[in-house]
């Protein structure tokens, strides 16, 4: 076949990391559920933790191959390395570039295992010095930056604000002291922003959400440069043990195939939604990028072409509202995660523990709300009958 790395985002998403099967003839690659493989006639000089061999399924496994070789592609870096899942890929980003007595700076708003993670593990265990700010403010991460500063760490757009980060300006400021830009994407996934080529070192995806998007399978991924990805894999793949099982990024692999044809759904669809909530008297707020009324709108136009999925809103009532609200839903499912066939909702109370740091709105509380890929029209008529329930 010819060169793959020529082809449309879409044919890479079906064709790279694919091939014929040379045993069976079958036309996808198959699960290969092994612990071991047949070690070459001379072993003596071999390298027993080499991450890119097929030695031990702790080292690499040949799903995890082809899923690399996939998404590495689909983001324009020459490699990646995937691992149990999401949080894992986090974690394993920061033990592999984060020294003794470092200084990070992090989304003051972020995933709550990097939360604890930054401002708690590390600076604990090993001294990590983390500065929260709000990343959507150049002159918040300016005042932060340092000397000693490694790592600038943001999700955009980020968990559960969804506060947009001019990735390509912080990505400057970051190699400006010499600090690598990690950047989580999961909400974006590549098929809406490519983080690499607007200047970030490392760009890391939950497999889990919207890459594999069928809610099924468990998985994290980190794509860059070779030199930066050989340091995870050998540290926080092989040497923690961090692997994504053979199954788990067979599943994926299945998943990425349809990422374009969901990522336009989802986004089209919340799109319709959010204007929907926006105009609805009971609603107290709506936070989603592709609104006008969003603060980084014109960022989020810069570097995304579309917006994805996600989106929060509070209702003008108390608590107990909101969660009859949630339970009054018939179609949307009250669970966690996102990037699912199915819409999923959760009530985010004032008690949560990064309460302090959230825009005011959402100091009430708040809804996180996945959009799937049902109609536009079902979702909405499930929320005007989950308003009509609650009196709203």
């Amino acid at each position: 076949m010819s060169d793959k790395t020529k082809f449309s985002f879409q044919t890479k998403c079906i064709h790279t990391g694919n091939a014929i099967d040379k045993e069976t003839g079958a036309i996808r690659r198959p699960l290969t559920m092994a612990n071991s493989y047949r070690l070459p006639e001379d072993a003596s000089t071999m390298n027993w933790s080499d991450p890119n061999q097929l030695v031990y399924t702790r080292n690499t496994s040949a799903n995890q191959i082809y899923l690399q070789e996939k998404l590495a592609a689909l983001e324009g870096g020459e490699d990646c390395v995937v691992l149990g899942s999401g949080v894992s890929a986090l974690a394993g980003v920061f033990f592999t570039f984060l020294e003794k007595d470092a200084h990070v700076i992090c989304s003051n708003v972020s995933y709550i295992a990097v939360y604890r993670l930054l401002q708690e593990y590390f600076p604990d265990k090993y001294g990590v010095e983390t500065s929260l700010v709000d990343t959507a403010n150049l002159e918040e991460i300016k005042a932060a930056l340092r000397p000693d500063t490694k790592i600038i760490h943001i999700e955009t757009p980020g968990n559960p604000t969804t506060r947009v980060s001019d990735i390509a300006e912080i990505a400057k400021l970051a190699h400006s002291v010499g600090a690598l830009l990690t950047v989580d994407s999961t909400f974006a996934s590549p098929f809406l922003q490519h983080p690499l080529a607007l200047g970030a070192d490392l760009v890391i995806h939950s497999l889990t959400k919207y890459i594999n998007g069928h809610g099924d399978a468990m998985g994290g991924a980190v794509i860059g440069q070779r030199e930066l990805i050989d340091k995870i894999k050998g540290q926080a793949m092989v040497n923690l043990g961090g692997v994504i099982s053979p199954f788990n990024a067979w599943l994926i692999m299945r998943g990425v195939v349809t990422l374009p044809l969901r990522m336009k759904q989802h986004s089209e669809s919340a799109l319709e939604i959010a204007q929907f909530l926006e105009s609805h008297p009971a609603v107290e707020f709506v936070a989603y990028p592709g609104l006008a009324s969003h603060p980084q709108h014109e960022i989020a136009k810069k570097q995304m072409t579309m917006f994805s999925g996600v989106m929060a809103f509070g209702l003008k009532a108390d608590a107990d509202t909101h969660n009859k609200f949630v339970n009054a839903l018939e179609l949307i499912v009250p669970a966690v995660s996102i990037g699912h066939d199915e819409s999923l909702i959760v009530y985010v109370g004032p008690n949560d523990e990064r309460n302090h740091f959230y825009p005011a709105e959402f100091k009430n509380g708040h809804l996180r709300f996945s959009v799937g890929l049902e109609a536009a029209a079902d979702i909405i008529n499930d929320l005007e009958q989950a308003f009509k329930k609650c009196g709203l």
